[in-house]
């Protein structure tokens, strides 16, 4: 019995000697797995929101003129900068005058010669010293001078090269000293309208049956709104959309190309901020403003499914959340549907979220606006 005794007390020695540590290691502090990863979560904001629809235009001149030489010459002055604004009227091209001026003085001499024998074949006439048929020949030997001297005119006056309108004017196609007009009109410089100035965008088929629905739920036939309907425009360096404008145009029908309708927004661009070339943010809000759920931007996510975000629940699991994507606005990215007040939505730490696995949720201090 004794030798018993001895062998099932060895037996059970590793056993008694490995418990205390076993037991130590299981103590305070310590964790019987890897840890939770961490993730960084905040509740919806509530906040005044415009619904608004967002897209990217390219501004454009609200007119665009070629100035060309209209008439045959040297080019004998340019009186402008190049890239100057110049004023409705301005004289910008000389094109050499005299021999012009040399053409309307011999057709007016002509004129003058006309009308002479005209008065006189007149007189003879009342005489019966000449013919009904000779009055009518200088009648029209009359006439035809006075058109030519009408048109000496026009070419006089196609010497100087004015500004139909205001606005910028680019860089000179020819220097002075050239021939001009020589066989054609030649192009001498572009001058371009920048107040007002237009704003040209493109609507996809979704958005643009959108954006009718909710004209019409603010009591505005989709026609009517050209004219009345407020359009805002930002530049890539501006913060928000400081220009303030209004639909001026909307084409009749889709693009079979495109599939989208071209529109385009007319700004007073007092400060001649815009100008043609430029690449525009384009805000169409639409209606006043009402209170709606906003979280940060970089929270929201986008695949083939759509777009979402990741909440965590009460048993700290992630949970991948459909949401309606609304405006984005100075506090974050407003959402229409798919989310609650009190969702707990992953701010930070977006790489550690998989939906169904659970996390260490740790509050945000304050919801981080979007950045725009």
């Amino acid at each position: 019995m004794k030798a018993r005794t001895r062998v099932a007390i060895s037996m059970w020695a590793p056993l008694a000697l490995a418990l205390p540590l076993a037991l130590a290691a299981c103590g305070p502090g310590k964790s019987a797995g890897p840890p939770l990863p961490a993730v960084t979560v905040a509740h919806p904001l509530s906040r005044p929101v415009t619904e608004s629809v967002d897209l990217t235009g390219t501004v454009g001149a609200s007119r665009s003129v070629d100035l060309v030489a209209r008439i045959s010459g040297y080019l004998e002055s340019v009186k402008f900068a190049d890239g100057a604004y110049v004023d409705a009227g301005q004289l910008l091209f000389v094109i050499e005058p005299e021999p012009y001026r040399q053409q309307l003085a011999s057709q007016q001499a002509a004129l003058l010669q006309a009308q002479s024998e005209f008065d006189r074949q007149q007189e003879l006439l009342k005489q019966d010293a000449t013919s009904a048929a000779n009055v009518e020949k200088w009648r029209s030997t009359r006439d035809q001078a006075q058109a030519q001297v009408e048109l000496a005119k026009i070419n006089l006056g196609y010497t100087r090269v004015t500004a139909p309108f205001a606005g910028r004017i680019g860089r000179r196609q020819v220097d002075p000293g050239n021939l001009v007009g020589a066989g054609g009109a030649t192009k001498l410089a572009t001058l371009e309208q920048l107040r007002p100035i237009y704003v040209n965008f493109s609507l996809n088929e979704r958005t643009a049956l959108y954006l009718r629905a909710m004209l019409r739920q603010r009591g505005l036939d989709p026609k009517a709104a050209v004219g009345k309907a407020p359009v805002l425009a930002g530049l890539s360096d501006e913060p928000g959309y400081p220009h303030a404008g209004v639909l001026d145009f909307t084409d009749n029908d889709v693009s079979s190309s495109t599939g989208t309708v071209a529109m385009r927004a007319v700004f007073a661009n007092d400060e001649r901020t815009l100008f043609p070339g430029l690449f525009a943010r384009v805000r169409i809000p639409l209606g006043e403003a009402r209170a709606m759920l906003v979280i940060p931007d970089s929270a929201t996510g986008s695949d083939q499914q759509g777009d979402y975000v990741y909440v965590v629940d009460a048993h700290d699991t992630v949970e991948r959340r459909a949401i309606t994507k609304g405006p984005l606005t100075a506090d974050g990215r407003a959402i229409r549907a798919g989310l609650a007040a009190g969702d707990r939505v992953v701010v930070s730490g977006l790489l550690n979220a998989r939906a169904g696995a659970r996390v260490a949720p740790q509050a945000a201090t304050a919801t981080p606006a979007s950045g725009s």
